[in-house]
């Protein structure tokens, strides 16, 4: 099988990582937004991931 790499900018969702790339922004900035933000329309987990959309 061949392995594909999707864009950033055409994923649905983002990790953390990706976004705070995407967005240029810190992990932990965007980590402490996650958190006052706990259950907003724009954050999903999937386990412990966690994906912004």
């Amino acid at each position: 099988m061949k392995n594909t790499v999707v864009p950033v900018w055409e994923k649905y969702m983002l990790t953390i990582e990706e976004a705070s790339k995407y967005f240029g922004i810190g992990e932990n900035k965007l980590r402490r937004i996650v958190d006052e933000h706990r259950g907003e329309p724009f954050i999903f987990y999937n386990g412990q991931r966690t994906l912004i959309k």
